[in-house]
């Protein structure tokens, strides 16, 4: 193995011990090597990192752009080993990622939602549960925040029902945290739980909170096809939409509502902020900073609050 094979599995090692999965990340760096050592260079240089990143030349900006961003960084961190290293100067192959803009589910919104889940068809005994599994995950989604992954993951031994304590493990960083429950959704888990148990006994051996007739964790396509067809059912999509309001923007309305929440109750949310970032498992304050913006009723609370220090003053 290469000097700067071996470098590129240390460095990867290292990350994943902080949390990081880096699948992408680690085939671009070895393949990144490989091409460094077809043109004979044991080092990185800042023209061989741009011809890479180039590749395919047919591939779209962004793709050249997350290319390049791989061997930046580690870059930086080669460099203290190799003082011959050359890190790729921001600004090349600039690139600005577009988030979806979210969709601020209102409270009929999700209501509508899980009615539509309830009434969905069942031909057979085997699929009567079904409805109900989809009306609880939704309905967790939107009260709990988190990704529909976390959700999707939940096991029967991660719910502590007296402490009303959701233990969500393994998460986006190989972090673990507790997620508090309101009594209401506890009952409502607990009576999905019951109706799991007399719709088949083997059932109450599954490990998954939300399963398939068969047993199994919940498919993530199933789980979106499901949703896509109950949007179009009731509105929040077209016949023929291939974009619209997604699972994941039911995070971001938790993430508003909560900072809401807290103007109205005249509390500080820049100094709040951090426990909803913690509650909400992400790694930096500034990711959840961005599921705060675009709302109406944030803004109006954060003018508000505004006008009445300008009112003090004056």
């Amino acid at each position: 193995m290469s000097t700067l094979r071996q470098a590129v599995k240390e460095y990867i090692e290292m990350r994943r011990g902080l949390g990081f999965k880096l699948r992408e990340t680690e085939r671009g760096l070895i393949d990144f090597a490989a091409f460094l050592e077809a043109n004979d260079t044991p080092h990185i240089t800042t023209e061989l990192a741009l011809a890479w990143a180039q590749r395919p030349s047919r591939a779209q900006p962004s793709h050249w752009a997350r290319r390049l961003g791989y061997v930046r960084v580690f870059a930086r961190h080669r460099a203290a080993a190799d003082p011959r290293t050359q890190i790729p100067p921001d600004g090349l192959l600039p690139f600005r990622p577009k988030r979806a803009r979210p969709y601020l589910y209102s409270k009929e919104d999700i209501q509508r939602l899980l009615s539509a889940a309830l009434e969905m068809p069942c031909r057979y005994t085997r699929c009567k549960l079904r409805p109900w599994t989809y009306y609880c995950l939704f309905g967790l989604l939107s009260v709990s925040g988190l990704r529909l992954g976390e959700a999707r993951n939940l096991k029967l031994s991660d719910i502590d029902f007296d402490a009303a304590v959701l233990t969500i493990r393994g998460t986006k960083f190989g972090k673990s945290r507790l997620v508090p429950m309101q009594a209401s959704t506890c009952a409502v888990l607990q009576d999905y739980l019951k109706r799991r148990r007399q719709h088949c006994a083997a059932q109450a051996a599954f490990p998954y909170l939300f399963t398939s007739q068969l047993g199994n964790r919940l498919d993530v396509g199933d789980i979106h096809r499901t949703f896509y067809t109950l949007s179009r059912q009731i509105g929040l999509r077209g016949a023929t939409d291939s974009h619209g309001p997604r699972l994941h923007d039911m995070r971001h309305v938790f993430a508003t509502n909560t900072l809401v929440r807290w103007y109205e109750a005249e509390q500080d949310p820049e100094r709040l902020l951090p426990i909803l970032s913690t509650y909400l498992g992400h790694v930096h304050v500034a990711d959840t900073q961005w599921y705060l913006t675009g709302s109406p009723e944030l803004m109006k609370e954060a003018m508000r609050r505004l006008e009445r220090r300008w009112e003090d003053r004056t």
